[in-house]
């Protein structure tokens, strides 16, 4: 998978309808519903929309808080920044997190409107190195609709987990599969693996193992050694670490080499 430069339009698009889905989630919540726990250790509600917000305000320009973080759940100097962010807007309330949200996303929109092309192609640091602006967007598009994810869990309430933004965030989630498969699932070369995404995010993703290297391919040179089957919504929270596959033992089938199957889906896990 190459770092083409994604649709600017589309994309911005894409970060808008995010960012409002977000609100609806939280809009009016009462202030203990904030404090719910998520999938996310060591983060509620009220931290993870802290979070877009922080990341939001750098890529704004705003300095990060000088603070002093620790816990169990900071595993990196990524999570570290990130905790410094959540941290500064803890003793805020609900509401006025709310406020800060929509204030941050709301200028982050206007500066993406008006970025020339070359600043929306131009290559820049990002989560997975070095990448175009465009998708560097992209990335924080998946990220804030894994957060969505994560919200709608903790507050135990139903969203739609498909259409465009899905297929969007899906495009990230995609994304390293082949380095999971040998990493994670340990698949040795000559490997042929399926997996079949039933929905509401429909995908057959094959992936071959050559060389020691795996790779997403459009078709495979014979029959699958393994079939992975499952929901999207799982296969994105199996992805994102926010489950485990013995919690959910009926909610995927693997059909084939079982032992692989079974190691795979419980090494799908590639965010940080």
């Amino acid at each position: 998978m190459t770092d083409t430069v994604p649709d600017r339009g589309q994309i911005t698009a894409a970060l808008s309808d995010q960012w409002d889905a977000l609100t609806r989630l939280v809009d009016g919540l009462p202030e203990d519903r904030f404090r719910v726990s998520t999938p996310l250790p060591g983060w509620t509600v009220f931290d993870v929309l802290a979070h877009v917000i922080g990341t939001e305000s750098m890529l704004a320009g705003e300095p990060t808080p000088d603070l002093d973080v620790s816990g169990e759940h900071i595993r990196n100097d990524i999570g570290a920044l990130n905790e410094k962010w959540v941290e500064s807007l803890r003793p805020l309330a609900g509401s006025q997190l709310l406020e800060r949200f929509l204030e941050v996303t709301g200028g982050r929109l206007k500066t993406l409107a008006g970025l020339s092309p070359e600043a929306w192609a131009k290559s820049v640091p990002s989560p997975v190195g070095m990448t175009p602006y465009g998708r560097f967007m992209r990335i924080r598009l998946f990220d804030c609709w894994m957060h969505e994810l994560d919200i709608a869990d903790a507050l135990e309430v139903s969203i739609a987990e498909g259409g465009g933004r899905a297929e969007i965030a899906f495009t990230e989630l995609i994304f390293g599969l082949g380095r999971s498969v040998v990493k994670g699932g340990g698949a040795q070369d000559g490997a042929r693996i399926t997996f079949e995404l039933t929905g509401p995010v429909t995908r057959t993703l094959h992936v071959a193992v050559v060389g020691g290297r795996a790779s997403l391919v459009e078709n495979l040179d014979g029959p699958a050694d393994v079939v992975l089957t499952m929901g999207s919504g799982l296969f994105a929270r199996l992805r994102g670490g926010r489950t485990t596959a013995d919690a959910h033992l009926g909610g995927f089938t693997v059909a084939g080499d079982t032992e692989l199957g079974n190691r795979l889906v419980r090494g799908l896990t590639f965010t940080i």
